[in-house]
């Protein structure tokens, strides 16, 4: 594989390279090793949804192992969005399913030897603009033009601009909080393999279980917890 998809202790670093290039349209366009990380998380959660779902319609009353393990994620989903979103939890258990199994996998690829997919920015503020066009989309639907325009004018018109600021800013803020906590382990991990690779044996992997796993699963909550909070204060008529 090219440098920088799978990490070894041999040649590292934290940066996107280029793996191969094609023309489109005249242009140069680069599949990095960003694009070849996210298809392989895609992969690997595809091939559990399609797993998952012929086990689940051949559930028995005693369940197997596989069986457990999908209704355990799913209880604890359903359990985390519902107790956030309340009535609303119905409508976006799915997206919130969705962008939590995707980005807690690409946080914790890095145990794998990838380069997490959410160690680019480019990958993390589309995720900030899904949500921000979620958020939005759910405001029009249930406040109205009326009610929109109200709360940027709460609580007085001259504040406005700054309530667009705001609004604006949420995408900004998502992604990038999520970004530089997995970037700052990359990083991390990058320079203990780079100046310490004679030394780099074994004990490395407590670094990448907090680096990875734990900071990972912290981002990933706090990512879509932020998602669920302002949605559900979007679709929010008093």
């Amino acid at each position: 594989m090219e440098k920088g998809i799978l990490l070894s202790a041999a040649d590292i670093d934290f940066m996107v390279h280029g793996v191969f290039p094609y023309k489109l349209f005249g242009q140069t366009v680069w599949i990095t090793t960003t694009h070849v990380c996210v298809l392989i998380v895609m992969l690997v959660i595809i091939g559990f949804c399609i797993a998952a779902n012929r086990v689940i319609k051949r559930a028995t009353e005693v369940p197997g192992t596989f069986q457990n393990i999908v209704e355990l994620i799913v209880e604890m989903l359903d359990n985390m969005v519902g107790g956030v979103m309340g009535k609303y939890a119905v409508g976006f258990r799915n997206y919130i399913g969705t962008i939590f199994i995707f980005i807690l996998l690409s946080n914790i690829s890095g145990l794998f030897g990838l380069r997490p997919p959410t160690a680019d920015y480019g990958v993390t503020f589309a995720l900030g603009i899904m949500t921000f066009v979620t958020i939005h989309f759910n405001k029009f639907k249930h406040q109205k033009v009326k009610g929109v325009i109200q709360g940027l004018c709460d609580p007085w018109p001259i504040w406005a601009p700054i309530n667009v600021i705001g609004d604006v800013a949420v995408p900004i803020s998502l992604s990038l909080r999520l970004f530089a906590n997995i970037l700052s382990g990359v990083v991390m991990m990058a320079l203990v393999y780079g100046l310490l690779s004679k030394i780099a044996i074994i004990w490395p992997a407590a670094l990448h279980v907090y680096f990875d796993l734990f900071s990972g699963a912290i981002q990933t909550y706090v990512f879509c917890m932020l998602t669920m909070t302002y949605i559900t204060d979007a679709c929010t008529t008093e």
